[in-house]
C-alpha cells in the first residue's frame, strides 16, 4: 500500500491535527494512519520500514559491509546514509556519524526534518567533527563499538584531503579491514562527477564516482545511487 505522502509528513499532519483537535499525540497519528488505510500507526511505520528505500536497503547489510551512497548535492545522499542509521537504532544498535562537513546541530536538524525526535535514540547516536577525521582516526574512535554498529562517514573523498593522511586506497583498504574484523558496516556519502549533469542515465553508476584519486570501488560490496528521487541498489 501506497503512503499519500512520506512518513515524517504524516508525522507533521498528525502533529498539526493533535494541537487542533486537542488530542494526544499517539492518537492523531493513529487518525492518520487510518487515513492511510491502516489500523494503527504502529503497522503503518513497520510497513514504512520494510518498504522504505532505507528500510530495503538495511534489509540487505550485514556485518562488515562497506556500503556507497552516492548522489549529486541536494539529491538525498546524507538523508538516506542518516535513514539508514536510524534504521539501525531502531534495532537497537549504535549508530556514529563522522563528518568534515557538518556541525552537530546540522544533523539533529535533519533527524527533525525527516520526523525524527534524536532524544529517543540517546546513547546509541554519537557524532564526530574533528579536523584529524582519517581511517586511522576513525578505527581509533570506534575501537570498542560492537558488533552491527552502523557509521557514516562524511564524505569518502575527504579522508585524504590533508597530505599527511595515507591515499584513499590505503585508507579504505584498512577501514576494509577493520569492519571485517569487528563485524561493522560503514557507509560512505560519495560525491558524483559534475559530467553525469550532461548524461542521459536516470540515476549515477560507480562510473560517475568523482574520483580525483586512484580508489578500487571493489572494495565496496554494496552501492546506492539517487537523482531526483529516483533510488538504485547496484553492484560494484
Amino acid at each position: 500500500m501506497r503512503l499519500s505522502a512520506p512518513v515524517y509528513s504524516l508525522k507533521r499532519q498528525a502533529r498539526l491535527l493533535s494541537r487542533k483537535d486537542g488530542i494526544p499525540l499517539h492518537e492523531a497519528l493513529d487518525r492518520i494512519a487510518a487515513q492511510e488505510g491502516f489500523v494503527s500507526w504502529g503497522l503503518l511505520a513497520a510497513r514504512d520500514a520494510e518498504t522504505s528505500p532505507a528500510g530495503r536497503l538495511f534489509a540487505r547489510l550485514t556485518p562488515g559491509d562497506l556500503v556507497l551512497v552516492g548522489a549529486r548535492p541536494g539529491h538525498g545522499k546524507t538523508l538516506m546514509s542518516l535513514e539508514l542509521a536510524i534504521e539501525a537504532m531502531r534495532c537497537g544498535r549504535r549508530s556514529v556519524f563522522f563528518t568534515l562537513e557538518y556541525t552537530q546541530a546540522d544533523i539533529l536538524g535533519r533527524f527533525r526534518a525527516i520526523g525524527v525526535e534524536p532524544t529517543q535514540f540517546e546513547g546509541r547516536f554519537d557524532f564526530d567533527n574533528s579536523d584529524a577525521i582519517c581511517a586511522e582516526y576513525m578505527m581509533e574512535r570506534l575501537a570498542t563499538a560492537a558488533s552491527g554498529t552502523l557509521v557514516v562517514i562524511d564524505y569518502l573523498q575527504l579522508l585524504d584531503q590533508r597530505r599527511e593522511n595515507p591515499d584513499l586506497m590505503t585508507q579504505v583498504r584498512h577501514l576494509r579491514s577493520f569492519a571485517g574484523e569487528r563485524g561493522l558496516i560503514l557507509v560512505f556519502i560519495s560525491q558524483i562527477d559534475r559530467s553525469y549533469e550532461l548524461s542521459t542515465k536516470p540515476v549515477p553508476d560507480v562510473g560517475d564516482i568523482r574520483l580525483p584519486n586512484l580508489l578500487d570501488l571493489s572494495l565496496f560490496s554494496k552501492t546506492c545511487f539517487l537523482n531526483k528521487g529516483e533510488i538504485r541498489f547496484q553492484p560494484t
